[in-house]
């Protein structure tokens, strides 16, 4: 059976010292819970939030990383940095990163295949992000966009420990939430690949979470779904109380 993610997602949010306020907080209330909680934090608060992490029950991750070791590349950190900053995993092809900064299914793929270098070591876990927009809904065309992201960000990489996260590009940030019949379809569809890919024992060790507005009136239905395993919260994980009570409701 496999227990439950929740993935706070800060995005450009947070100094240092309110990052370390939020994680005291949050840790008090949460210390006895079983479910796995995440905080991805700006580059700047990873190793503070992660010094104030240690010890609980929170694990602090990245938002983004470089696909190179190292190089020319200015304004980019690597994976060994932000490694060596606290963080223990990283969000890939987030989809403001791919509609935002243009970034393509094969630099997703480049930058998985660097994590999971990495991961042989001391395990920097992926949450790969996917999801098709309200075009590609509308016209009908969801199961063949999701099945292109994930051949093509998957390409060569053999099964390995990592988190998926199925985000509707027109739920985000947008109020609007894909209904839960229609995530755990989608959800479906993620599984259904995986399993294809590398067997049904991998695909169903494998947490698959919803991103797209997700709120705590609506987490509790959205996480009561089979292939649901928990949420990647954007900016209801920013209200400390109503991370709280998202993770209640998984």
């Amino acid at each position: 059976m496999r227990t439950p993610i929740i993935v706070g997602n800060w995005k450009m949010h947070h100094t240092i010292q309110q990052a370390q306020e939020f994680i005291r907080t949050l840790a008090h209330v949460t210390h006895h819970s079983s479910k796995r909680i995440f905080i991805a934090t700006p580059f700047t608060a990873i190793r503070g939030s992660a010094e104030v992490a240690k010890g609980t029950n929170i694990v602090i991750g990245a938002q983004n990383m470089h696909e190179a070791e190292s190089g020319p590349f200015t304004g980019e950190v690597s994976a060994e940095m932000i490694k060596e900053a606290g963080a223990r995993f990283v969000l890939l092809g987030h989809s403001e990163r791919r509609h935002l900064f243009h970034e393509t299914n094969e630099l997703i793929n480049r930058k998985m295949k660097r994590t999971f270098v990495h991961s042989q070591r001391d395990r920097l876990l992926p949450i790969l992000c996917i999801g098709e927009t309200l075009k590609e809904r509308e016209s009908g065309q969801i199961k063949r966009v999701l099945c292109l992201q994930l051949e093509a960000c998957l390409k060569e990489i053999d099964p390995i420990e990592m988190v998926l996260a199925y985000e509707p590009v027109w739920a985000i940030g947008t109020g609007q939430t894909a209904t839960p019949q229609i995530a755990e379809e989608a959800h479906l569809i993620c599984r259904e690949f995986l399993t294809n890919l590398w067997g049904q024992s991998t695909a169903e060790r494998i947490n698959i979470l919803y991103g797209g507005s997700v709120t705590p009136e609506t987490a509790f239905e959205l996480f009561g779904q089979p292939n649901i395993d928990g949420g990647l919260i954007g900016g209801a994980s920013l209200d400390v109380k109503k991370f709280i009570q998202i993770i209640g409701a998984s």
